[in-house]
């Protein structure tokens, strides 16, 4: 159903098409949003015109004319879902998204590009028993591009593609797929991208995994630092200087410019071949790019707090150290007339706080729908060694050392896709709800947010495919889910292509009756908690089996389940219960819980959250 491919995106990952434009000054005021209007055309018929109709009556045209309103569709979305995405003001988007059709207008946004280790960190090496039902499974995903020649790509083990597979390899001549890439294909808005080129191929050049990097001074001292450092100085020092004595006075910059080493404003010809010691700008500018394009051996960043923060490998020898290091490392560079430095290649040690969520993770809770907790889990996303293209800077041979999102994303499609091999008619809902409740608990002590940093905790691949109990979902609960969200009429059967209609039921549906694996409940007043959740479960544990609650709570928290033992006589089964919390909760503004339904075999382990809505 159409409305379920919508949502499966926002279960596992999602992801998002955006394109870079020149526009007149006169529309400065203007920025890309996207214009959702549901499921893509039945037939195949022109969408373009429409979306350009659709434009024109938004847009003031009294200083606008037909050309430049063309100039404004940046595309028409035709095989995913039907929209298209345009130059708008912010009154133009308020007028759009009350035109007939149109389901939702957001501002588009770009995302910036974001493995040896990280899956036995999960406890699933490649070791792991292997079982002949991880077969034909196929994976899609939408990516800047792939390098086929890395090693981590290769179709060594992998049999022909599934017969089911109808999908084609437009390589454009300079791609080849195999037995692992089944298919590529090129995609891009209908804008040109500067240096772009057509095909699949890539052109750009949330573990227990540190990286320690030393600098080493001439007199002997060592100061330990964090990021990836494959570049290898073997010992030989280098001169010593700080952005801040390096001006570039061409430019009429002054010193408390230069020692963040930013671009243009420090001077190459007092750098080149130096290693440079640059301060760290409060604005999250990024520091030490001048240092680098200037020519220098190594830069050493500084930064406020190195334990939680995540940074990424560069073209240079380079390190991050905190405060007091860098004032030692600056004392010494003023007490000496020819100071020196080495920095040395990177150590990988254990993080033992791990796991633990980094401070360049986005954070709860839900903007959208405060009862519905996100993130859902946590997935290894940081410090990940993955396919790169080559590059002639001395980086690792294929491979570099990514954080992010992107990072994290392949992990958890990958274990999703690891349970549906298992059980390939299972809904998106259920393997969802696998994920969550059979994920590793986190520690709110290393994650002052708790829930709101990691959700149901890391995920863990070796028992995702036997939950014992999930929480599923189909199309009819969706649509109980928007009519209770105010979406009806042709609002919802836009998303939906059908005749659904929101019935008396539907209408008085509560978010907190979505059959979700998980429990948030949003409160005023942290003094009078009262919310009730229903929810149905399906036995796909022990055809035999009963199941009972364990909750855990906070202080001051009373959570209620009835009825607090379910037992089951067959596979597929469905029970329901309702989940009642009662407070008041400490002055802290969020609360942790957890609900454990336990047979002896299966654990299904649900996280609860109450917080106070700001």
């Amino acid at each position: 159903m159409a409305l379920q491919r919508l949502l499966l995106l926002s279960h596992i990952c999602s992801a998002m098409l955006f394109v870079n434009v020149t526009y007149s000054a006169a529309q400065d005021a203007r920025k890309a949003y996207v214009v959702y209007m549901g499921d893509k055309p039945k037939n195949e018929v022109p969408v373009s015109p429409l979306h350009l109709k659709m434009l024109q009556d938004a847009v003031d045209s009294s200083n606008i004319n037909d050309i430049e309103h063309e100039a404004l569709l940046l595309h028409s979305y035709k095989r995913s879902f039907n929209g298209f995405a345009a130059m708008l003001t912010e009154q133009e988007a308020q007028k759009m998204a009350g035109m007939d059709g149109v389901v939702s207008v957001f501002p588009s946004k770009q995302s910036k590009i974001k493995t040896t280790k990280s899956w036995n960190f999960l406890g699933f090496p490649e070791t792991v028993k292997r079982s002949k039902f991880e077969r034909d499974i196929i994976v899609g995903m939408i990516d800047t591009g792939i390098w086929p020649e890395s090693d981590s790509f290769s179709d060594a083990g992998f049999g022909p593609p599934p017969k089911k597979w109808k999908g084609k390899c437009q390589g454009n001549g300079n791609f080849t797929c195999n037995n692992k890439i089944i298919g590529a294909q090129y995609y891009r808005a209908s804008q040109s991208v500067e240096d772009d080129i057509e095909s699949p191929r890539d052109f750009n050049v949330t573990i227990n995994r540190q990286f320690i990097t030393k600098v080493q001074l001439g007199n002997g001292k060592i100061y330990e630092g964090l990021s990836p450092n494959t570049f290898d100085l073997k010992g030989k020092f280098y001169p010593l200087i700080y952005g801040g004595d390096a001006p570039n006075t061409t430019a009429d910059t002054a010193a408390s410019d230069s020692r963040f080493c930013l671009e243009d404003s420090i001077d190459a010809n007092l750098i080149k071949g130096k290693i440079v010691l640059c301060d760290r700008p409060q604005n999250g500018v990024v520091p030490g790019v001048g240092a680098i394009l200037g020519g220098a051996a190594g830069v050493v960043f500084t930064t406020q707090k190195v334990a939680d923060e995540v940074f990424e490998p560069l073209a240079v020898p380079a390190s991050w150290v905190g405060l007091e290091e860098n004032s030692n490392i600056y004392k010494y560079i003023k007490s000496k007339r020819n100071p020196t430095a080495t920095i040395w290649k990177s150590e990988e040690i254990n993080d033992v706080l791990a796991p633990y969520v980094p401070s360049y993770s986005s954070r709860g809770p839900n903007p959208a729908h405060p009862n519905i907790l996100k993130p859902d889990l946590a997935a290894p996303g940081t410090y990940i060694l993955a396919a790169y293209p080559p590059t002639d800077d001395g980086g690792l041979a294929g491979y570099n050392l990514e954080s992010g999102t992107s990072m994290a994303c392949p992990h958890a499609s990958a274990v999703a896709a690891y349970v549906k091999s298992f059980h390939p008619k299972w809904s998106p809902a259920a393997i969802q709800s696998a994920l969550i409740t059979t994920a590793k608990p986190m520690s709110a002590k290393v994650n002052p947010e708790a829930e709101f940093a990691y959700g149901a905790g890391l995920i863990n691949p070796s028992r995702a495919p036997y939950p014992g109990l999930v929480y599923d979902l189909n199309g009819q609960d969706y649509i109980n889910f928007l009519c209770s969200q105010g979406y009806s009429g042709k609002l919802l059967q836009t998303i939906t292509e059908d005749n659904s209609s929101c019935s008396s039921k539907s209408n008085n549906e509560k978010v907190n009756d979505l059959n979700y694996p998980s429990f948030a409940l949003s409160i005023k007043n942290p003094k009078f908690i009262n919310g009730v959740f229903h929810r149905t479960v399906t036995n796909v544990g022990s055809s035999n089996s009963t199941y009972r609650a364990k909750v855990t709570a906070t202080l001051g928290l009373k959570i209620s389940v009835n009825p607090s033992v379910l037992s089951f006589t067959s596979l597929g089964q469905k029970k329901s219960f309702a989940l009642t919390i009662e407070g008041p909760i400490d002055k802290s503004r969020l609360a942790s819980a957890s609900l454990v339904w336990d047979d002896g075999a299966f654990q299904v382990r649900s996280p609860i959250v109450v917080y106070v809505a700001v």
